[in-house]
């Protein structure tokens, strides 16, 4: 362990974005140095949701040098203490647990925390840590609505706290290299992008109302959404398919693809926006697409799409996820590493940046860990130098937003006038419903 350790401090620290450390004494290894009260800048971290992706994210967060996991909120017990038992190989400090997070950010020893919990949770979590002083990590999407995502821009604002959004492409040093490159003309105009991604999940079944397992805490599982009876089918994965909880594949992996598309793209809000699609596969709750195509118009003659199919796993230009930008001179492929094709527009390889670094893009919990410490050291930057993000919830928000748009196109059945210069939906009186949500009385997002 202690060489895996090692191995990804090298891989940070050679990285453009890497943390320079001090000096150590001999009888302390960089970590247990970092431990050690007042012996660096150290930030503290609470990381909220720790079944899955949040386990990967404590883990992450720990193995960095200028960091420590002071805190694990979880309202499956059984998820903190698998987690605790994980990050004993990664920390010496042992970390506070707690069910309701809400305890957690009344501490003082925490400067930050980490959302991995469903997506229903995410906003007004980071929004109650903004409150209670701390800064954000939070998972994509950044919030459930697009109501959600303009609260948070304003609330970092107002709160003067760093707020990344967990798009960790944006830090991957090849992925960022071949973004330039469209930007620097590479393929000249770029007019159509379009980004996918596919899978081979099964069918979530019909599920029954059931009394709630010991180990949950359904109530706080709930927090802010309306009450709903707990199902045997729900917890911990299959929520992303109800619209109550989740937002669907678009939201869980589209985020991700529509965002490198307005990055390389330079694009902020559509002119038109339409979605087909449906549940195709299966007869059970999934409630979301399983199969769909979100289609974005923009004033600058540009158009971008996005293709998901959650339960038909053939891949795309050999990759089960990415993008493709397409452009007067050629194209250019970012698959789902660290890596990026150039062509010219016959097809034929002009460029071609490879990557070491295996990823399994439908790895639910830790695709790319040594990756995605280039994000988290990013953060860091900016809260102890004011450095700039690479996900600001700005930024973050308009990704979000764009596909945020799609699933409401798709729900209303119909196509979206969209105003450019904000991202709001013209003369829908039935799609601006779902622009917010109603929340559980006192949990309402309130600046």
């Amino acid at each position: 362990m202690e060489n895996q350790k090692n191995s990804r401090r090298t891989f940070i620290k050679k990285s453009s974005m890497a943390f320079v450390a001090g000096s150590f004494l001999p009888q302390f290894s960089a970590k247990s140095y970092a431990n050690i009260i007042g012996a660096n800048e150290r930030l503290n971290v609470s990381v909220m949701g720790v079944n899955s992706r949040g386990k990967a994210l404590a883990q992450n967060f720990a193995i960095q040098d200028d960091c420590a996991v002071m805190h694990i909120c979880d309202v499956d017990s059984r998820a903190i203490t698998n987690c605790l038992t994980v990050l004993k190989d990664r920390q010496t400090t042992t970390p506070k647990t707690f069910t309701d997070v809400r305890k957690s950010l009344e501490s003082k020893d925490v400067d930050a925390l980490v959302i991995a919990a469903p997506d229903h949770w995410h906003a007004p979590a980071s929004l109650m840590a903004m409150q209670a002083g701390k800064h954000v990590y939070v998972e994509k999407p950044c919030g459930h609505n697009p109501n959600e995502g303009e609260i948070l821009v304003k609330a970092a604002k107002k709160y003067n706290k760093v707020v990344q959004m967990g798009n960790q492409r944006r830090s991957w040093p090849n992925v960022i290299e071949g973004i330039n490159a469209i930007k620097d003309g590479a393929i000249g105009r770029v007019y159509y992008g379009k980004g996918w991604y596919t899978n081979n999940r099964p069918s979530i079944g019909i599920g029954k109302n059931v009394p709630v397992p010991d180990w949950l805490n359904w109530e706080l599982w709930q927090g802010p959404a309306p009450r709903k009876k707990f199902k045997d089918n729900l917890v911990h994965y299959n929520w992303h398919w109800h619209w109550h909880w989740g937002t669907g594949e678009a939201l869980n992996n589209g985020t991700h693809m529509i965002d490198l598309l307005r990055w390389g793209m330079e694009v902020d809000f559509p002119t038109k926006v339409s979605s087909n699609g449906g549940r195709y596969r299966y007869n059970d709750d999934w409630e979301t697409p399983d199969t769909q195509i979100i289609n974005l118009d923009f004033n600058t003659g540009q158009t971008m799409t996005w293709e998901g199919r959650s339960c038909n796993g053939k891949s795309v230009e050999g990759s089960s996820v990415g993008v493709v930008f397409y452009g007067e001179n050629g194209s250019l492929l970012i698959p789902s590493g660290n890596s990026y094709t150039l062509f010219d527009l016959n097809g034929k390889i002009v460029r071609e940046v490879k990557n070491e670094q295996q990823i399994d893009a439908r790895d639910l919990s830790n695709p790319a860990e040594k990756l995605d410490a280039l994000h988290i050291q990013n953060m860091f930057e900016a809260i102890k130098n004011g450095g700039s993000l690479n996900s600001d919830i700005d930024s973050g928000h308009k990704s979000t937003l764009l596909v945020q748009l799609g699933n409401i196109a798709q729900r209303v059945g119909r196509s979206l006038e969209i105003d450019s210069s904000n991202g709001h939906i013209l003369k829908d009186r039935e799609a601006n419903k779902l622009w917010s949500r109603t929340y559980e009385k006192g949990w309402e997002m309130k600046l």
